[in-house]
């Protein structure tokens, strides 16, 4: 399984709020908001929380399961 998420979309219903911007906000850099979008990191769960609290979302509506294969 794969973690899929919603955070660009997120971002952009906030007014096209940056990666940067939204990096400096939660306290991470902007390159883990990059790798985070693209399903190259897994976040940990208190910045899952963290994310999911700032947009106001629950972490259902940000972050999902892909499963893989048969």
């Amino acid at each position: 399984m794969k973690l899929g998420n919603n955070l660009k979309r997120c971002r952009f219903d906030r007014d096209d709020m940056s990666q940067q911007e939204l990096a400096d906000v939660i306290g991470v850099t902007r390159q883990t908001i990059y790798s985070i979008e693209k399903g190259k990191f897994v976040p940990s769960t208190l910045l899952v929380l963290t994310i999911a609290k700032f947009f106001g979302k629950s972490v259902e509506e940000i972050f999902y399961l892909i499963e893989e294969g048969p």
